[in-house]
């Protein structure tokens, strides 16, 4: 699955993390409108974007090795504050599955160029 010959592209994976960002906003907007019984869903959905939002801002997409140091230390903290959240240890339970996600997508530099709004393996 590893392709050696495919080399790292920062912009599309910009473009991924913009995409995954719509997208959970979006799907948090339809949690909230489903009321009580989709609060997991919400938290779901906040915790792809708070993710994404954190991988973006860090400015580092542009190189595979700083990437993956950056979801690394991110996996290391202990807490990902949010605010508007209904459970905040599932919440957090979804950052950090969603953090591996990432990190298994950077290590084999694949899944980038998916940014359709529902993606397999949620």
């Amino acid at each position: 699955m590893n392709d050696a010959s495919k080399h790292w592209d920062g912009d599309q994976v910009r473009r991924w993390l913009a995409s995954r960002i719509e997208a959970a906003r979006l799907d948090q907007a339809a949690a909230d409108r489903r009321g009580y019984a989709a609060n997991d869903d919400y938290d779901l959905a906040a915790a792809e974007e708070w993710v994404c939002r954190a991988l973006q801002t860090g400015g580092h997409a542009d190189d595979q090795a700083a990437f993956a140091a950056q979801v690394k230390a991110l996996l290391a903290r202990e807490a990902y504050p949010a605010t508007g959240v209904h459970d905040d240890r599932r919440y957090e339970r979804h950052v950090r599955a969603h953090l591996r996600k990432v990190a298994k997508m950077t290590k084999a530099n694949d899944g980038f160029a998916n940014t359709l709004r529902y993606q397999g393996g949620r």
